[in-house]
């Protein structure tokens, strides 16, 4: 069994430096970060939130994870790329099957490999467990940064329930909400963290014992000193809401998305969907009269009902003096969202011909047996028998055999360059997040079923350096195309960041270069053990079946009512 210091140093000849964390997750009872109800979360080392990582680029990063769970779990890197190594991304029954209860899995992240840096996140990738609370935010620092700054913060931003994961979705996925109504959450969290330590609670205020460490909504508050700039990295970890950010009385300067530098835009909001970052410049004032608030209000038009006990608008603050008092400007006019495909990047990679287009429509539907699912195309996901990459890796020739993995599948040849039609026929805003890549941002439509070219344009070929990001959203009736260079060998999902709507089926998977892949790796013997404890097979089609196009026993459906 190859050990995962020594897959670091496989991808990497000269090993700059692994940083080490020990992750034991665990349960942690009577959490109440919010002050309205205590409740089970999934913690780390006993305790709640789980660490910020802060990381250097030249280094790797290695996270012993110990499950001391009751079930399978597993962590995943968001918009790391795992080069080659697709099984360390942590998706359930793509990578891995999970890490049984009461058993260890290394996840090493070659960070020294990937040219990555910018503001990224973790996450449990299985069974809903991030809904829970197993989430964190990753910062990976450069040698030398593209803009100065004096200090920086990160800006973690988080709906929050107080029912645990399982009993939400058997009330979602239910003959009785046939109509698919997402479980709304019950409030919505704010806090700080600064070179991997949160922020502890605004002095004089009195947190619940359990996160008492922690500084949480009005609790929080960020201290800033007149004249200095402040880069504030804000990550959205949230299984469904979106935010609208902003601060009174400062201005605000987005220099990075999704781990992308961007040349700077200023703005006077913020709009983070689910699973995005964004990184903003603020230089402070240079008097101490008056603190200042800091707004993320939830974006409640995604929610079927806003219940009269849910306040949607967090408000916590930048501290100049802690004897002024605090200014709030209320509301603003009107809310829009952030023109991403307006940015720019710094490093600048030329729009690639394409050979492929994919097209996916969104849409949601009462299915066959009662229950509301979402569809790309008509399909609903359904999770195969065999994770999808060792499907990959054991099925030799056949590995390109598309029919192999199950409906909801496309294999891609290595470094061919193809188009992602992102279609969206929900009623509902969505963010897609594409595993193992960056995608570019190369067409917009406001209607995606128009023959007008002002709602929905061609694609201008031979763009000179169009966005670069992992995570995009998909207003109602809006198109979006997403250029992918398949240079990453291996299995990726595709998925709405949506934790419900990931659960009832809003993903697809490439299937990357699978001859490629075959000659580059193999998975480690310890996850082939653990599908094994877990009663999992591990080699073969969807199903486990050496014959490519025999997949009896994969589960389908359910299906649209015709």
């Amino acid at each position: 069994m190859r050990s995962a210091l020594a897959l670091l140093a496989a991808v990497s000849p000269v090993l700059a430096g692994v940083q080490e964390v020990w992750w034991n997750i665990t349960y942690v009872q009577n959490a109440n970060p919010d002050g309205l109800a205590e409740r089970r979360v999934i913690g780390i080392n006993g305790t709640w939130p789980p660490p910020a990582i802060d990381v250097q680029s030249t280094d790797s990063l290695l996270v012993h994870a110990y499950n001391s769970l009751d079930q399978p779990m597993t962590l995943h890197h968001h918009g790391m790329f795992f080069n080659s190594t697709s099984w360390m991304d942590g998706a359930l029954a793509i990578s891995q099957c999970g890490v049984p209860p009461g058993q260890s899995f290394d996840y090493a992240v070659p960070i020294d490999t990937s040219g990555q840096w910018g503001t990224y996140w973790v996450h449990s990738h299985a069974g809903g467990q991030y809904v829970d609370g197993l989430r964190a935010p990753v910062v990976i620092h450069p040698p030398v940064e593209k803009y100065s700054y004096d200090e920086e913060f990160t800006v973690v931003l988080g709906d929050w329930y107080h029912d645990e994961h399982s009993v939400l979705l058997s009330q979602f996925i239910n003959v009785a909400n046939p109509g698919g109504a997402e479980p709304v959450p019950d409030s919505s969290l704010i806090y700080f963290a600064q070179n991997a330590s949160y922020l502890g609670p605004i002095a004089g205020t009195h947190p619940h014992p359990t996160t008492a460490a922690v500084g949480f909504n009005e609790n929080a508050t960020l201290p800033f000193q007149p004249g200095k700039t402040y880069r504030l990295r804000i990550v959205n970890t949230s299984a469904f809401a979106m935010f609208y950010f902003w601060i009174d009385g400062h201005d605000m300067r987005i220099i990075e998305v999704d781990g992308t530098d961007v040349e700077q835009s200023s703005v006077d909001l913020v709009t983070v969907t689910v699973a995005q970052r964004y990184s903003i410049l603020v230089t402070a004032r240079n008097d101490t009269s008056s603190n200042w608030a800091i707004h993320a209000n939830m974006d409640t038009d995604m929610f079927d009902t806003v219940p009269p006990a849910l306040n949607p608008n967090l408000t916590s603050s930048i501290t100049y003096d802690s004897s002024a008092s605090l200014t709030d400007l209320g509301f603003i006019d009107l809310y829009h969202d952030v023109d991403d495909i307006a940015l720019v990047p710094l490093d600048v990679e030329p729009m690639l011909p394409s050979t492929r287009t994919i097209e996916l429509e969104v849409t949601f539907d009462t299915m066959d047996d009662g229950t509301n699912r979402a569809m790309f195309n008509q399909k609903t996901f359904n999770s195969p028998l065999v994770p999808t990459v060792f499907s990959e890796l054991t099925l030799g020739s056949n590995a390109s055999v598309v029919e192999a993995y199950g409906p909801y599948s496309f294999v891609l040849n290595h470094l061919e360059v193809m188009d992602i039609v992102l279609q969206n026929g929900d009623a509902g805003k969505h963010p897609f997040h594409l595993h193992g890549h960056k995608f570019q941002l190369v067409q917009r439509s406001t209607d995606y079923t128009s023959d007008d070219p002002a709602l929905n344009p061609p694609i201008v070929e031979g763009q000179a350096n169009p966005m670069r990001r992992d995570t995009v959203q998909v207003p109602s009736g809006e198109g979006v195309t997403l250029r992918v260079v398949a240079d990453n060998p291996g299995a990726w999902i595709f998925h709405c960041h949506i934790e419900w709507h990931l659960e009832v089926g809003l993903a697809v998977t490439f299937i990357e270069a699978p001859l490629v892949a075959q000659q580059r790796g193999s998975i480690p013997q310890v996850l082939d053990d653990q599908c094994k404890t877990l009663g999992m097979p591990t080699s073969g089609n969807a199903v486990g079946s050496l014959n490519a196009l025999d997949l009896k026993g994969l589960p389908e459906g359910p299906f649209p009512q015709f």
